[in-house]
Protein backbone atom coordinates (compact mmCIF):
# COMPACT_ATOMS: atom_id res chain seq x y z
CA UNK A 1 0.00 0.00 0.00
CA UNK A 2 1.23 3.46 -0.90
CA UNK A 3 -0.08 6.47 0.99
CA UNK A 4 0.47 10.08 -0.10
CA UNK A 5 -0.55 11.78 3.12
CA UNK A 6 -3.75 13.16 1.59
CA UNK A 7 -6.43 13.71 4.21
CA UNK A 8 -8.87 12.13 1.74
CA UNK A 9 -7.13 8.76 2.09
CA UNK A 10 -7.71 8.76 5.84
CA UNK A 11 -11.21 10.23 5.75
CA UNK A 12 -12.54 7.96 3.00
CA UNK A 13 -10.41 4.86 3.68
CA UNK A 14 -8.28 4.11 0.62
CA UNK A 15 -4.63 4.03 -0.49
CA UNK A 16 -3.06 6.29 -3.12
CA UNK A 17 -1.80 3.15 -4.84
CA UNK A 18 -1.85 -0.59 -4.39
CA UNK A 19 0.80 -3.00 -5.66
CA UNK A 20 -0.56 -6.37 -6.78
CA UNK A 21 2.32 -8.50 -8.05
CA UNK A 22 3.57 -6.83 -11.23
CA UNK A 23 0.69 -4.35 -11.29
CA UNK A 24 0.38 -0.92 -9.70
CA UNK A 25 -3.09 0.59 -9.42
CA UNK A 26 -3.05 4.32 -8.65
CA UNK A 27 -6.33 5.62 -7.22
CA UNK A 28 -8.17 8.59 -8.63
CA UNK A 29 -5.77 11.45 -8.02
CA UNK A 30 -6.54 15.15 -8.23
CA UNK A 31 -4.56 18.36 -8.42
CA UNK A 32 -4.38 18.91 -4.66
CA UNK A 33 -0.93 19.60 -3.26
CA UNK A 34 -1.12 17.02 -0.48
CA UNK A 35 1.56 18.72 1.62
CA UNK A 36 -0.56 21.86 1.98
CA UNK A 37 -3.99 20.45 0.98
CA UNK A 38 -4.41 23.36 -1.42
CA UNK A 39 -5.56 23.29 -5.04
CA UNK A 40 -5.15 25.79 -7.86
CA UNK A 41 -8.23 27.21 -9.57
CA UNK A 42 -6.53 26.66 -12.97
CA UNK A 43 -7.25 23.31 -14.66
CA UNK A 44 -3.81 23.05 -16.31
CA UNK A 45 -2.08 23.69 -12.99
CA UNK A 46 -4.33 21.02 -11.45
CA UNK A 47 -3.31 18.58 -14.19
CA UNK A 48 0.37 19.35 -13.58
CA UNK A 49 0.03 18.80 -9.82
CA UNK A 50 -2.00 15.67 -10.43
CA UNK A 51 0.80 14.27 -12.58
CA UNK A 52 3.35 15.09 -9.86
CA UNK A 53 1.15 13.22 -7.36
CA UNK A 54 0.80 10.21 -9.66
CA UNK A 55 4.52 10.27 -10.48
CA UNK A 56 5.34 10.16 -6.77
CA UNK A 57 3.12 7.12 -6.21
CA UNK A 58 4.57 5.35 -9.25
CA UNK A 59 8.14 6.07 -8.13
CA UNK A 60 7.42 4.65 -4.68
CA UNK A 61 6.22 1.49 -6.43
CA UNK A 62 9.40 1.33 -8.56
CA UNK A 63 7.66 2.57 -11.73
CA UNK A 64 7.52 5.61 -13.93
CA UNK A 65 5.14 7.04 -16.52
CA UNK A 66 6.89 4.74 -19.03
CA UNK A 67 5.26 1.77 -17.27
CA UNK A 68 1.68 3.08 -17.45
CA UNK A 69 -0.59 0.90 -19.56
CA UNK A 70 -3.99 2.48 -18.74
CA UNK A 71 -5.10 5.98 -17.79
CA UNK A 72 -8.55 7.39 -17.06
CA UNK A 73 -9.18 11.13 -17.02
CA UNK A 74 -12.21 12.50 -15.17
CA UNK A 75 -13.32 16.10 -15.67
CA UNK A 76 -16.53 17.92 -14.79
CA UNK A 77 -16.21 20.16 -17.87
CA UNK A 78 -15.26 18.62 -21.23
CA UNK A 79 -13.96 22.02 -22.41
CA UNK A 80 -11.18 21.79 -19.79
CA UNK A 81 -9.66 18.67 -21.35
CA UNK A 82 -8.02 20.13 -24.47
CA UNK A 83 -6.02 22.78 -22.57
CA UNK A 84 -4.44 19.90 -20.58
CA UNK A 85 -3.29 17.95 -23.63
CA UNK A 86 0.23 19.47 -23.87
CA UNK A 87 0.82 18.66 -20.19
CA UNK A 88 -0.42 15.09 -20.62
CA UNK A 89 1.56 14.63 -23.84
CA UNK A 90 4.80 15.44 -21.99
CA UNK A 91 4.26 12.39 -19.77
CA UNK A 92 2.45 9.99 -22.08
CA UNK A 93 3.30 11.07 -25.65
CA UNK A 94 5.91 8.33 -26.12
CA UNK A 95 4.19 5.82 -23.83
CA UNK A 96 0.77 5.75 -25.52
CA UNK A 97 -1.25 4.01 -22.78
CA UNK A 98 -4.86 3.02 -23.36
CA UNK A 99 -6.86 6.07 -22.28
CA UNK A 100 -10.41 7.17 -21.56
CA UNK A 101 -11.78 10.60 -20.68
CA UNK A 102 -15.05 10.78 -18.76
CA UNK A 103 -17.14 13.85 -18.01
CA UNK A 104 -18.50 13.50 -14.49
CA UNK A 105 -18.95 15.30 -11.21
CA UNK A 106 -16.03 15.19 -8.77
CA UNK A 107 -16.28 15.08 -4.98
CA UNK A 108 -15.19 18.70 -4.40
CA UNK A 109 -16.34 21.59 -6.59
CA UNK A 110 -12.78 22.98 -6.64
CA UNK A 111 -11.59 19.85 -8.46
CA UNK A 112 -11.43 20.24 -12.23
CA UNK A 113 -9.17 17.29 -13.12
CA UNK A 114 -8.74 13.77 -11.79
CA UNK A 115 -6.94 10.75 -13.18
CA UNK A 116 -6.18 7.17 -12.29
CA UNK A 117 -3.55 4.92 -13.81
CA UNK A 118 -2.56 1.30 -13.97
CA UNK A 119 1.10 0.46 -14.53
CA UNK A 120 3.07 -2.74 -14.94
CA UNK A 121 6.21 -2.88 -12.86
CA UNK A 122 9.44 -3.39 -14.80
CA UNK A 123 11.34 -6.63 -14.31
CA UNK A 124 13.95 -4.74 -12.29
CA UNK A 125 12.34 -1.89 -10.31
CA UNK A 126 13.84 1.51 -10.96
CA UNK A 127 15.34 3.35 -8.02
CA UNK A 128 13.03 6.21 -6.99
CA UNK A 129 15.52 8.89 -8.12
CA UNK A 130 15.79 7.33 -11.60
CA UNK A 131 12.06 6.75 -12.04
CA UNK A 132 11.56 9.97 -13.97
Amino acid sequence: MIMSGSTFEEEIGYARAVIDGDWVHVSGTTGFDYATMTISADVVEQAEQCLRNVESALAEAGCSFADVVRVRYLLPDRADFAPCWPTLRRCFGDVRPAATMLVCGLSDPRMKFEMEVCARRPAAPRPAAAAR
